[in-house]
């Protein structure tokens, strides 16, 4: 099942009800600062760790949690409230995952129930061609990349192009062994260093996904 670290200073129950967060079959851990979440997320090995916006240092918080090889790929969602505030995308560019804006919104489940469930990945490296909006005028630019790691729902990219937290791209891949090309839509959801971006699938053409997903379970050699 599930286990999540929620740090907030503030109880979230409230909040957070009604939610697929709320559910029993989630495991549910929680700490009031943020001095003890690295250790804690050590113990229990969390699938989704959520964090306030407004705890202090948040954005070192990230950036450890990034950095530690047990919580490297763990999905982080930080909690905020009011309005968008600037710290948001560094927060983004930091490494979290996605902003969940309290209260929750009634379509935010299926987002968070994808984010807690951690895909099997395969370390890999495998060249990639991608598409994406030119930043100026309508014009689509062609870039490559080296795709890291590979699931069905997304994958770590090594490229020097100048991509951005929600950049939408169109990209084609192969994985090895197969004669099919890899074909399909994601969108830029986190930026790991000056170079590295994780892109989440939202879109992949024909049997891509079982394409995938029979890849990552044979375990063969990349």
């Amino acid at each position: 099942m599930p286990v999540t670290l929620i740090c907030s200073p503030a109880p979230l129950d409230d909040e957070l009800a009604g939610t697929v967060l709320a559910r029993e079959s989630v495991v549910r851990h929680f700490v009031g600062t943020a001095d003890g979440v690295l250790a804690k997320a050590a113990e229990v090995k969390p699938d989704l760790i959520l964090l306030d916006r407004d705890l202090p240092m948040v954005d070192r918080l990230v950036s450890s949690l990034r950095r530690e090889r047990s919580t490297r790929r763990t999905s982080i969602v930080i909690l905020a409230r009011g309005e968008l505030d600037p710290v948001e995308v560094e927060l983004l560019d930091a490494g979290a995952n996605a902003i969940l804006r309290l209260p929750v919104a009634p379509d935010s489940d299926e987002r968070l129930d994808r984010l807690m469930q951690v895909p099997v990945r395969r370390e890999v490296r495998l060249p990639v061609t991608f598409e994406v909006e030119a930043n100026s005028g309508s014009a689509v630019e062609t870039a490559s990349a080296t795709a890291l790691n590979v699931s069905v729902n997304g994958m770590l990219i090594d490229s020097a192009y100048g991509l951005h937290i929600g950049d939408d791209v169109d990209f084609s891949f192969r994985v090895p062994g197969s004669e099919t090309a890899i074909r399909g839509c994601g969108r830029v959801v986190r930026k790991a260093g000056r170079t590295q971006f994780g892109v989440e699938f939202y879109g992949l053409e024909g049997d891509g996904r079982e394409v995938i997903a029979a890849w990552v379970a044979s375990g063969s050699p990349g």
